[in-house]
């Protein structure tokens, strides 16, 4: 994926100083408090849309269905994440930042209150299809919002910021779901997600400033023919191969802790924020490269990210060494997947209203793909790290055929 000179600003945006000015220490300019403000949404979002996994037996004995049909409600909000990113994008075209974040966060919040209360699991999943539509518009617009209150240099740093929250999520939000669903029942996680809405929404309003009034931008006819440019279709792409890739794995790895590595299913709570601690770590490290140093970051980390996949698949049955590696490849994953993103807003620059929905269907759709084509596999404990080695690898070949078409070296992303 080509990418700007370093220092070089976004193309959406005009650069803010001249070279004849002096340029601040990066340590006196923190981070706005809003992105933060935004983060917390983001991980109240996360963690609803991971919890389900340790909460559906109970869930299921209590609506009085099998659990093969409550796990319907993961897939009807992953399909509904997909789906939402560009419509709710689209629906909240020319709100400004706060008032289309609030009233995703609103929505959200309603839909998990009315999850909690319902008995019946029709309603159960209507509420979880309108969650994730109202968690995909809030990420979609969270990301251009993001972009937007720092200088383009800082880019990334502010991603970061904001997909820390997602991270984590599966570090604490999702083991305390299942912690809180074990004691207090399964309506209780819905009620903490519910909470945890509150002060998200309040700093939002607060925190958040109104867009000012600016020049009508590109046509909506416009944003979407963005989609027919090379660059932004092939950083598509490698976003939701890897991302298939990573959620492929993380879904399925219970199987191999219980399995190959022959530990107690007492682990596995451990093993995925094992996972969740090590994409928290990438994430970071995304944000502290991935404004000068992009290339660099996808050409060393893709290729070790299938190295670690790889050896994940030969060496799950030792478990004095799955910790750490299950630690180096949620870092690797996240420190790939959080650089195409940034890639994705540069590259789809033209699309200011539908930038951050195409980043957020092309994440949904690798992580709706990733675990039905690791499903397919699970006849082999290590199947789904072999599937994400070769997601990896079809990400990587396809970055350098793609690469050499454009006439570019392919190892620039």
């Amino acid at each position: 994926m080509p990418q700007p000179q370093p220092g070089s600003p976004s193309p959406s945006r005009p650069q803010v100083q001249s070279q004849s000015q002096p340029q601040p220490s990066r340590r006196a300019l923190p981070l706005p408090l809003p992105l933060y403000l935004l983060a917390l949404a983001v991980f109240a979002m996360g963690t609803s849309e991971f919890m389900l996994a340790g909460l559906l037996p109970d869930l299921a004995r209590d609506l009085g269905v099998s659990v093969g049909a409550a796990g319907a409600l993961t897939s009807a909000f992953a399909v509904g994440m997909v789906i939402g990113a560009p419509l709710m994008a689209v629906l909240a075209r020319g709100r400004t930042g706060r008032s289309g974040l609030l009233g995703f966060v609103l929505v959200f919040l309603a839909a998990h209150v009315a999850g909690a209360l319902t008995t019946s699991f029709v309603v159960l999943l209507a509420s979880r299809v309108v969650a994730a539509l109202a968690n995909a518009g809030f990420l979609a617009l969270a990301l251009t919002t993001a972009i937007a209150m720092v200088p383009a240099d800082r880019t990334a740093r502010a991603l970061a910021v904001l997909l820390g929250g997602t991270t984590v999520a599966t570090v604490v939000g999702v083991p305390g779901g299942a912690l809180l669903g074990a004691h207090a029942g399964w309506r209780a996680a819905f009620w903490a997600v519910a909470v945890l809405c509150v002060p998200a929404a309040l700093g939002i309003l607060r925190g958040v400033p109104a867009a000012e009034p600016s020049p009508e931008g590109p046509s909506l006819r416009a944003e979407f023919g963005v989609l027919r440019e090379p660059g932004l279709a092939r950083v598509l792409v490698l976003a939701a191969l890897v991302n298939a890739a990573t959620f492929g794995s993380f879904t399925f790895l219970a199987p191999v802790v219980t399995g190959p590595a022959g530990l107690t299913s007492s682990w596995v709570s451990a093993a995925l924020m094992l996972f969740g601690a090590g994409s928290f770590a990438g994430v970071t490290a995304a944000g502290r490269l991935g404004d000068r140093h992009a290339g660099r970051v996808l050409a060393v980390g893709g290729p070790l990210l299938l190295v670690g996949w790889v050896a994940l698949a030969v060496l799950a049955d030792r478990p004095a060494v799955l910790p750490a590696l299950l630690f180096v490849q949620g870092a690797l994953s996240f420190a790939v997947g959080g650089t195409l993103i940034a890639r994705i807003l540069y590259e789809a620059a033209g699309a200011p209203a539908l930038a951050g929905a195409y980043a957020t269907a092309a994440l949904n759709v690798g992580a709706v793909v990733g675990p039905l084509l690791a499903a397919t596999v699970l006849g082999r404990p290590t199947g789904p790290f072999l599937l994400s080695a070769g997601l990896v690898a079809a990400a990587l070949a396809f970055a350098a055929v793609s690469g050499s078409r454009r006439g570019g070296p392919a190892s620039r992303c």
